[in-house]
């Protein structure tokens, strides 16, 4: 009986909810992409980007035929191939669910954890689906006259990929380099509440400054990323949030599955600083 008051009584559709509201407060890196790709999805499908294609502009004159251009698909898949869960024993669940606060802590412990775990495999995918030369050499950003010199070099280069100054940027740096630029320029810092909800410190030109220390790393280099909000998409849910009787024991086991899948799909919108 106990086993049946516990599953009539535990709120799965609202923990589901719950996780997959708060799982997006506590991302960086990964908030900082293209979600309009979301919906119901589950591990091991596939998602299809529908991109615009450019038309090639002609010169018009006056009583000639103009060219008609039949534009290519430039779809691109996506697949949900990435998985994360948590599990965690209750003594008591209805005891647990009786005392809300005890629940939304361990929750709480659990997307954290979970948005951890999404911020660095989307830093990874994002390191990996850069092009060449949109990566900067290893550099030491303490011995760079200015640690700004880093940031201008991959704001020239986005730039030159058409870019606009207009488009607000992210730039995901590690904690060295946001304190050098810290303490060299204070008044790039706000607390800017509009800034601190997308994850920001401060601004530099049309550049968001965030710290992050899920930075994918090569064992030499934090790669820090600027980049588009369209240079990265990403698709993610709680696919799963249930319960379970621990066969051995007198508890029961509460867990949850986040699904995510990521590309890069617009390569020219996003630069590598390799930085240590």
């Amino acid at each position: 009986m106990r086993i049946q008051r516990f599953a009539g009584n535990f709120k799965p559709t609202f923990w589901s909810k719950y996780c997959q509201t708060e799982l997006a407060k506590d991302l960086v890196v990964a908030n900082w992409c293209d979600y309009k790709f979301e919906g119901e999805i589950k591990y091991g499908e596939r998602v299809k980007i529908v991109g615009a294609v450019r038309p090639t502009i002609g010169n018009y004159v006056p009583g000639t035929d103009i060219t008609i251009e039949k534009l290519g698909d430039n779809a691109q898949y996506l697949d949900i191939d990435y998985a994360d869960y948590f599990a965690f024993e209750v003594d008591d669940v209805e005891k647990a669910q009786s005392k809300p606060e005890y629940l939304t802590v361990q929750f709480d412990e659990a997307k954290k954890a979970l948005a951890e775990a999404e911020d660095a495999k989307v830093a990874e995918v994002a390191y990996k689906g850069a092009l060449t030369n949109m990566k900067s050499s290893s550099t030491d950003i303490s011995a760079e006259a200015s640690p700004l010199s880093t940031l201008d070099a991959g704001l020239v280069k986005l730039y030159k990929n058409n870019v606009s100054t207009k488009e607000e940027l992210a730039a995901d740096l590690n904690a060295e380099h946001i304190t050098a630029i810290r303490s060299k320029l204070q008044n790039l810092f706000s607390e800017n509440v509009e800034y601190i909800k997308k994850g920001a410190i401060g601004k530099y030109n049309n550049c968001l400054l965030r710290l992050s220390n899920n930075l994918f790393n090569d064992g030499t280099d934090d790669m820090e990323l600027i980049r588009t909000k369209k240079a990265v998409a990403v698709v993610n849910s709680i696919d799963k949030v249930e319960t379970a009787r621990k066969e051995k024991g007198f508890a029961s086991i509460i867990k949850g599955l986040n699904v995510y899948g990521v590309k890069v799909v617009r390569p020219k919108e996003l630069y590598v600083i390799k930085a240590h």
